[in-house]
């Protein structure tokens, strides 16, 4: 316990966001997804709290859980909030929560079934709830690189509504959407050593709806680049986009996020 309580420690201490412009959370994997451990969870998390004209009030968390299965399939739990508040305005309140189960990359090719929730006051998006399927291809696995390829198909069940407290384009003519959609999924993923304690990883979704806006993909990329402090201390830096033009209500195509922050392994 005694260690535990020091991890959580340098969490608070270390793990905060330097620079977080328009910022957005998306279908994710941790590039680190390849230990071959029986359990394994990693935590990060940054609380501030600034006195300005008013109280400005910021929690992020990212939480990871993997649990590893006798045969080679693991089931991976993510959860990333980001909630900031200025006196009673809400400035951000944004976050999903994933399930997957996939293989531990010991197959050529492999399902990989997963659902979401996710939702973004700022965008106006109330919920969107997520349920699909990929194949998952091993295209290289090396010691110090490898690369995936993924497609299939999910089904988006989405609530936006323009009425939420913290959203950012108000209108007076705007209403409530409700949509459903079938959408293809591309996702290639690659990670490489640049050193002895230097990881890249990266993923990039291009998510196609099967409807008349068919040429209007949704693209996400995230990636991290990683340094070993130590066996259980990593530092972070993490860039990710969002481009989409087949927006419900009237807001940006583009949102990006560049952060640095401090990674528990436990």
């Amino acid at each position: 316990m005694k260690i535990l309580r020091n991890y959580f420690f340098y969490v608070i201490i270390f793990g905060s966001s330097i620079c977080n412009s328009q910022v957005l959370n998306i279908d994710r994997e941790n590039g680190q997804d390849s230990i071959k451990k029986k359990f394994k969870a990693s935590f990060t998390a940054n609380f501030s709290s600034d006195k300005q004209k008013n109280n400005f009030i910021q929690f992020i968390n990212t939480s990871e859980l993997e649990l590893f299965f006798k045969n080679n399939y693991f089931l991976l739990l993510l959860n990333n909030s980001d909630f900031a508040i200025n006196g009673i305005k809400i400035l951000e309140n944004n976050g999903f929560v994933q399930m997957r189960i996939r293989d531990n990359d010991t197959r050529i090719i492999a399902p990989d079934l997963f659902c979401q929730y996710q939702w973004n006051g700022v965008w106006g998006m109330e919920r969107r709830a997520l349920v699909g399927i990929n194949a998952r291809i091993n295209c290289m696995e090396k010691r110090k690189s490898d690369f995936y390829l993924s497609a299939g198909i999910f089904y988006e069940n989405e609530i936006w509504n323009p009425f939420l407290t913290g959203y950012a384009y108000k209108s007076d003519s705007l209403e409530k959407v409700f949509r459903n959609i079938l959408r293809l999924n591309i996702v290639p993923k690659f990670a490489f050593k640049l050193g002895n304690k230097i990881d890249f990883a990266g993923i990039s979704y291009l998510q196609l709806p099967l409807n008349s806006n068919l040429i209007k993909p949704r693209w996400i990329f995230d990636s991290n680049l990683f340094y070993d402090v130590s066996k259980n201390i990593n530092l972070v830096l993490r860039y990710s986009h969002n481009y989409y033009e087949y927006r419900p209500l009237p807001i940006d195509d583009y949102y990006y996020e560049l952060n640095f922050g401090v990674m528990v392994k436990l």
